[in-house]
């Protein structure tokens, strides 16, 4: 039985590393892309640990140092001169030589290149951004500045929002509450697309009936992202598995429902408050076609949108749009890894019943 319960761990050990490692290889390779020069990208066989060949300068020549293996002993030349099938090198005591090409070994050593780093944060100046408080900066900074607010405001209008709408769901009682539920649960089968244009044209006419603009600032970007039908389903059943007496309990004491759904409902839904927060933080983090849509300026793009930037039309420079994808992926990391505890808080509660 024990020999048996050893295989089974085992057997699963080896199967989530397989896969641990398979999340991870792109990661990695996205960290060591964005370390290499770039004509190292495009290098056969790929390397996972950025390199260079050294470069030797001989007279008014630079040239490639390279090792020999001729009669088992290894010996460093300077490439001179490529033909078709054969190479003519020099060694370091002067000795010229034809070789066979695979004959030859680069020197090599490792080289992380830091600088696409900064290259990637410099690459698109911003004249103005952030109600003009950023003036004359680098387009990555006014980029998550706008990033971020639009993603902390809209994890906080839905948290709100959507909690409010779950609580009403879940424990008042009015008429035609659960046709009602019905019908705002339906709008989640209608695709985003669907709806993206009449939102577009509505904040269109919203320009030239209020007289203030709404395309291309904030309230284009935030407001249609503040309501969620997917978080006020979610937040609701997660509230129906809370214990009615703890609601008797502090009516008793003399709470409103108001009280109830701020010192009772909220402290007790961490874990499906932090789980929503999560899902809406990425999804808002990581949108491209909307912000895209609403926005003309370049100081008010946001992260994916200023993403593609890096990308040619003929050619991309694949070192620094790796570089900054990093920077865009280290907020994501941190949002998770903060909430992780509340996720690991949930599956045990889920285990525990009323």
């Amino acid at each position: 039985m024990k020999t048996r319960l050893l295989i089974t761990r085992l057997i699963s050990y080896i199967i989530l590393t397989a896969g641990g490692i398979t999340m991870l290889a792109p990661l990695v390779w996205m960290v060591s892309t964005s370390l290499k020069e770039q004509g190292e990208v495009f290098r056969f066989p790929p390397t996972w640990i950025p390199t260079e060949q050294i470069v030797v300068k001989r007279g008014d020549r630079y040239l490639k140092a390279a090792w020999l293996d001729r009669d088992g002993e290894r010996v460093r030349v300077l490439r001179l001169l490529e033909k078709k099938t054969h190479t003519v090198v020099e060694t370091e005591s002067g000795e010229t030589l034809t070789v066979r090409r695979r004959d030859l070994t680069p020197v090599e050593q490792t080289k992380f290149v830091w600088s696409n780093y900064a290259r990637a944060w410099k690459a698109y100046p911003v004249d103005e951004a952030f109600f003009g408080l950023l003036r004359n900066t680098d387009g990555f900074l006014a980029w998550y500045v706008n990033s971020l607010v639009v993603a902390f405001t809209i994890v906080f209008g839905q948290l709100l929002t959507s909690s409010l709408a779950a609580y009403a769901f879940a424990r008042l009682e009015f008429p035609g509450r659960d046709k009602i539920f019905l019908g705002y649960l339906a709008t989640m089968m209608v695709p985003g697309v669907v709806t993206m244009i009449p939102v577009f044209v509505l904040l269109k006419y919203l320009d030239a009936w209020t007289g203030v603009p709404w395309r291309d600032t904030y309230k284009a970007l935030i407001l249609p992202g503040m309501f969620s039908a997917y978080g006020t389903f979610m937040l609701r059943q997660f509230f129906m598995t809370i214990p009615t007496n703890l609601e008797d309990a502090a009516r008793i004491d003399g709470c409103t429902k108001l009280g109830v759904y701020r010192n009772v409902i909220l402290p007790l839904s961490k874990p499906a408050l932090a789980t929503l927060a999560t899902i809406i933080f990425m999804g808002s983090w990581n949108d491209f076609m909307w912000p895209l849509i609403v926005t003309d300026s370049t100081g008010m793009k946001t992260l994916p949108v200023g993403l593609a930037s890096f990308q040619g039309q003929y050619n991309t420079d694949w070192t620094m749009l790796m570089a900054a994808s990093i920077i865009v992926l280290l907020p994501v990391l941190i949002v998770f890894i903060f909430n992780q505890r509340f996720f690991v808080r949930g599956i045990v509660m889920s285990g525990l019943k009323a």
